[in-house]
């Protein structure tokens, strides 16, 4: 019997991995938690959004899933190490800023990043830097509130708009070519930081890495879809049923069901 891909993030920006992984594999079953009860990680403790992390885990291992897609930038900055040690029998695939190929395309020798406190505290980001970026400036932003607004379906808003201004326009001053999305729900406004900093500068969405990364583990470990089962994806929100059904619709452009979870003693389990 074949089994799904399991996939999780805090809430919604997971899900523009999830729009490109289903490109790059159209035959998977996917599964796919947001961790609404507590978006956003983060701004949250390392250890606490490790904790956050086991407990999905064993809900995703209870469906059954062949490999987790860590969706999460500060969940894999807290936790991918630790989950890869704790459950060796499954695969992972994490969220990395793309600070390499940025480094690599830049001109100016100057490359923005935007991602969450969490992530920029992590030892997976320092790593990426130094082994990658120590011959170009990094300058690092943590958009306070952007993704609550995304959480809140305001792609264009004002109070949004504002939040990328503050962070991109120092970038701009300082000469950056190339802006790294070091959350996974910053994708969602791509046109808006586009349109602030100009057609000169390049954004790099990581989606279609992981999607690809994805492809070559499965095909790797011989987990790729067989046939035997419909493709698909199922939605779990520890959050509201309801908010995360139409924030689903305006970022997927499509509707299908949403079934909760709850957290019970530091157990995820099905409400």
């Amino acid at each position: 019997m074949n089994t799904a891909i399991g996939i999780f993030d805090s809430g919604a920006g997971g899900l523009s991995v999830l729009h490109v992984l289903r490109r790059e594999l159209p035959d998977e079953k996917l599964i796919y938690v947001a961790d609404q009860a507590h978006v956003p990680y983060g701004l949250r403790q390392l250890e606490e959004v490790r904790t956050f992390s086991v407990g999905i885990t064993r809900f995703l291992l209870s469906q059954p899933v062949k490999l987790i897609i860590v969706a999460c930038n500060t969940a894999s900055a807290a936790a991918l190490h630790y989950l890869r040690d704790q459950f060796p029998a499954i695969p992972f695939v994490g969220m990395e800023p793309a600070v390499k190929p940025a480094a690599e395309y830049t001109r100016t020798g100057a490359v923005g990043v935007l991602a969450t406190p969490a992530t920029f505290q992590g030892e997976l980001y320092s790593s990426v830097v130094e082994r990658f970026a120590n011959h170009v400036k990094v300058y690092q932003d943590t958009c306070p509130g952007l993704v609550e607004r995304i959480e809140a379906g305001d792609l264009r808003g004002t109070s949004t708009t504002a939040i990328l201004k503050r962070a991109i326009d120092p970038m701009l001053d300082k000469g950056i070519d190339t802006i790294v999305l070091g959350c996974t729900h910053y994708p969602f406004v791509i046109p808006q930081i586009q349109h602030i900093a100009g057609p000169g500068v390049r954004v790099i969405d990581p989606a279609p890495a992981i999607a690809r990364q994805t492809r070559r583990v499965l095909r790797v470990k011989n987990l790729l879809a067989n046939g035997e089962d419909l493709p698909g994806v199922r939605f779990y929100t520890s959050g509201d049923q309801q908010r995360f059904q139409k924030l689903k619709g305006l970022l997927l452009g499509e509707k299908g069901v949403v079934d909760n979870v709850c957290w019970d003693a530091g157990v995820l389990k099905p409400c």
